[in-house]
């Protein structure tokens, strides 16, 4: 019937990720969240993967890079040892389990740092994802990056014990 995929695999970020993680960042947000931001939204959310922040906001985390026969193709970090600061997939895999993947390994990492509870702060887009994964809605924000106000939801989850 279908192809065989190749089976994901995690890795820890290196520096030279950058440019493959920005593109990363800006076809998902331009593919992925169009019903629920405007292109102006996008355009200025998309602009923060061209500043030197956004090397250094992965380096400064805990982020790993999910690979598929060794390209990137999602990443997330950790901030601290509780809060979820970022999680993009490529549109061309997204629902493949790849974010499930990645949440999932923060999750264990928050846990073996000492976290009770691990937070995001959800796009409208990523709300769903996170709720099916046990995160309850906690507060709506409204941020503003390059002139241009992005709604998002802060959502909490509490971790198991370990097992």
């Amino acid at each position: 019937m279908g192809q065989t995929l190749p089976k994901p695999a995690l890795r820890p970020f290196l520096p030279a990720d950058v440019p493959m993680l920005a593109a990363i960042f800006a076809s998902a947000i331009e593919e992925l969240t169009g019903d629920d931001y405007s292109e102006a939204q996008q355009e200025a959310w998309m602009a923060a993967a061209g500043d030197d922040e956004f090397g250094r906001r992965l380096a400064s985390d805990l982020t790993l890079v999910a690979t598929l026969d060794g390209s990137p193709v999602g990443f997330a970090s950790l901030r601290g040892s509780d809060h979820i600061r970022m999680l993009y997939v490529h549109p061309a895999v997204s629902g493949q389990g790849i974010a499930t993947l990645l949440v999932g390994a923060l999750e264990k990492l928050a846990g073996s740092r000492g976290a009770t509870s691990l937070t995001v702060d959800a796009s409208d887009t990523a709300q769903g994802f996170f709720a099916k994964r046990g995160y309850t809605a906690q507060q709506r924000n409204s941020v503003t990056i390059n002139d241009e106000w992005l709604a998002n939801t802060t959502m909490k989850k509490t971790l198991g014990a370990p097992q």
